[in-house]
């Protein structure tokens, strides 16, 4: 039998309690372009083939119309608590993301260097889920 393998993670969720102030603070600290939106639910383009979607807790993402239009039903999913959600960026973009964090006063939670060289910020978003901007050396394949 061959193995099949996949080509990356391609979308990444949160659940969020109010949709509007986290893809303002998404859309702000992070500069990413929205490719689809509506009432309880946004997609957000990181880069090449990586989408972070942003849902609202408790709500419906899909209304019956749209699930109609898209020729099936998507299976309901969720999360609950502080999730985790890490970022690549490069090093010498470490001081600008510093400054950025700084300016927007958001609090770096956590600074961290790995062994093998790479360097993590540590900080909330408005639903304190915990993000990273990690450079490289964090794991042995990044």
């Amino acid at each position: 039998m061959d193995i099949l393998k996949v080509e990356g993670v391609l979308e990444t969720a949160l659940y969020v309690s109010d949709l509007k102030v986290s893809i303002t603070f998404y859309k702000r600290l992070f500069n990413l372009e929205t490719l689809m939106t509506n009432e309880s639910f946004c997609a957000l383009n990181v880069s090449e083939k990586q989408v972070l979607l942003l849902f609202l807790k408790d709500g419906a993402a899909w209304s019956k119309e749209e699930i109609n239009v898209h020729k099936g039903p998507i299976p309901p999913h969720g999360g609950t608590g502080s999730l985790h959600l890490a970022f690549s960026i490069m090093e010498s973009d470490l001081i600008p993301w510093r400054n950025l964090l700084n300016t927007n006063r958001i609090k770096i939670e956590s600074e961290y260097k790995w062994e093998r060289g790479g360097t993590s910020l540590y900080f909330r978003d408005p639903d304190n889920h915990l993000l990273e901007l990690a450079t490289p050396g964090l794991w042995s394949i990044y």
